[in-house]
C-alpha cells in the first residue's frame, strides 16, 4: 500500500545534512531520461554529481549513481544500515521507497556531492523526494494520465500534484510540449508561490551541434528540458559546451528504446528492443518508433508484453499492435521493496491484444515464464523484430535474467 506524505521521510532525514544543491524532476514521462542527461552533462562539466531515479532495474543500488557510476556496494550497504537503524530506533515505520530515498540522500552527503539530480517517485507534492532542502532548479516533464487513483483523474489535477515540487524563488523548467491547460496550472501555481516558469527550448547552440535525426522527437524534447535546467544550475564561469556533446551522445539509458542481445537465453543472433513504456502516452511514443524504424510491409512485430494491475490495457495496446503482429503475454515477478505492485494476468493482456485485431493463433500465454516468453518470441519472429514492453518491472526481470544467464555462461566457459 502506498501512503504518500512527508512526515516519515522528514524524520528519517533529521540527521542527514543536505548541503548539496538539487535539481528535482517530476512528470509522467521522460523524467528518468532527463535525469540521465543532466547527470551526464554535469559529470562531463567537472561537477561532482549524485543521481537518484526509480524504480531500480536489477539491484536496489543501481538507482543511485555518483559521477554517473553506480554507487559501490559497500557504500550503499553502509548508508542503508544507518537509515534502517534510525528507522527502527525512532519507530518511524517508513516505506521501502522512503528508506531508499533516505539512503540516497545519506550517500550524497557522505560522498560530498555538489549537485544531486533527483527523480520524483510518484506525483510530486507528497512524494518522499520532496523533502529536498536546497533546490536550485525544478523540472516538470511531459504530463499524461497515470496513477490516477493517487494523483487525480484529469491531466490538470495531476499537474497540480507535480507542481508541488516547486519552491519560491527557484526556477521551474517546464516541457514546452505540454498542452496549454497543463502550462496554465503550472504557471498559476508559480505566481501563487513566487517563482518563474521557463519553457524548455530546442533553440540553442548546444542542440545545434547534435544530429537531430539520431534522436526520437520525445528524446529531443527531454534533452531540451535537461539542457535548459543545466544552464540554470551550472554556475561556474567556464563554458563546458564542448564537453556536453560527447557526454550526451554516449549516454546509455537501460530500458528506454534499449537495443540488447538475448543470445544467452534464446540462441537468437539478432538484437531486440527493450522499452519500459507503461502508459498510453509512452506507448504512443514507442508505437511511433516501431512504425517508423522497425515495421516494413513484410515485417510483423513480435511482442513480449506485461503490465501492472490497473493500467489502461487497450489504450496501451492500440498504438503498439497491428493485426499481423504476434504477442506473448507474461507476468513479471515480485518487485523488490514494492509488494503493492501486482502484475496483470497474461490472459487479460491477450484479451486486450485480441480486441486490437491480433488473431488467436498469434497469441501466447507465457504465464510467469519470462525466459519461455523470449524463447517463444525468438522462434516466432525468426529474424524479424522483437519488442519487449509494457512495464519497467518486466524490463528489470529481463535484464536480470540476461545477466544471470551470461554469468552462468562465463563460468561454464572458464571450466
Amino acid at each position: 500500500m502506498i501512503e504518500l506524505g512527508l512526515g516519515r521521510i522528514s524524520r528519517l532525514l533529521k540527521y542527514t545534512p543536505q548541503p548539496w544543491k538539487a535539481i528535482h524532476v517530476a512528470g509522467t514521462n521522460g523524467k528518468g531520461t532527463i535525469c540521465a542527461y543532466l547527470s551526464a552533462m554535469l559529470t562531463a562539466s567537472g561537477v561532482r554529481v549524485g543521481r537518484f531515479t526509480s524504480p531500480h532495474l536489477i539491484d536496489r543500488r543501481d538507482c543511485i549513481t555518483i559521477d554517473d557510476e553506480t554507487v559501490k556496494k559497500w557504500a550503499f550497504r553502509a548508508a542503508e544500515r544507518s537509515v534502517l537503524e534510525r528507522n527502527k530506533k525512532d519507530g518511524i515505520e517508513a516505506s521501502e521507497f522512503e528508506l531508499l530515498t533516505a539512503t540516497a540522500f545519506e550517500i550524497f552527503y557522505r560522498e560530498k556531492i555538489e549537485i544531486g539530480v533527483v527523480e520524483v517517485g510518484l506525483g510530486g507534492r507528497l512524494d518522499a523526494t520532496n523533502a529536498l532542502e536546497n533546490k536550485a532548479v525544478t523540472v516538470i516533464s511531459k504530463m499524461g494520465l497515470d496513477h490516477q487513483s493517487f494523483l487525480g483523474n484529469t491531466i490538470e489535477e495531476i499537474a497540480r500534484q507535480k507542481a508541488g515540487i516547486m519552491r519560491a524563488g527557484v526556477p521551474c523548467v517546464l516541457d514546452k510540449s505540454n498542452p496549454p491547460s497543463v502550462q496554465k496550472v503550472i504557471e498559476d501555481y508559480a505566481k501563487k508561490i513566487g517563482t518563474d516558469v521557463i519553457l524548455s527550448s530546442t533553440e540553442s547552440t548546444f542542440l545545434d551541434q547534435l544530429p537531430k535525426d539520431d534522436f526520437e522527437p520525445h528524446q529531443w524534447e527531454n534533452l531540451a528540458c535537461a539542457y535548459t535546467a543545466f544552464h540554470l544550475a551550472y554556475t561556474k564561469s567556464d563554458s563546458p559546451l564542448h564537453r556536453l556533446v560527447p557526454a550526451v551522445q554516449n549516454i546509455d539509458w537501460p530500458g528506454r528504446l534499449q537495443t540488447i542481445g538475448v543470445r544467452s537465453v534464446t540462441g537468437r543472433e539478432e538484437t531486440i528492443i527493450l522499452d519500459g513504456a507503461h502508459n498510453v502516452q509512452s506507448a504512443e511514443v514507442l508505437g511511433r518508433y516501431v512504425d517508423g524504424r522497425l515495421r516494413t510491409q513484410k515485417d510483423r512485430i513480435t511482442w513480449v508484453l506485461a503490465a501492472s494491475e490497473g493500467k489502461e490495457l487497450e489504450g496501451i495496446m492500440k498504438p503498439l499492435l497491428r493485426p499481423g503482429d504476434c504477442v506473448a503475454a507474461v507476468q513479471f515477478g515480485p518487485v523488490d521493496g514494492m509488494p503493492w505492485v501486482q502484475a496483470t494476468a497474461p490472459e487479460d493482456i491477450l484479451a486486450a491484444a485480441a480486441r486490437t485485431g491480433v488473431v488467436t493463433a498469434q497469441l501466447h500465454n507465457a504465464g510467469t515464464d519470462i525466459s519461455g516468453s523470449l524463447q517463444w518470441a525468438a522462434a516466432t519472429a525468426s529474424r524479424g523484430p522483437i519488442v519487449v514492453a509494457g512495464s519497467l518491472y518486466l524490463v528489470s526481470d529481463v535484464l536480470r535474467l540476461l545477466r544471470d544467464a551470461e554469468t552462468l555462461q562465463d563460468q561454464f566457459l572458464k571450466q
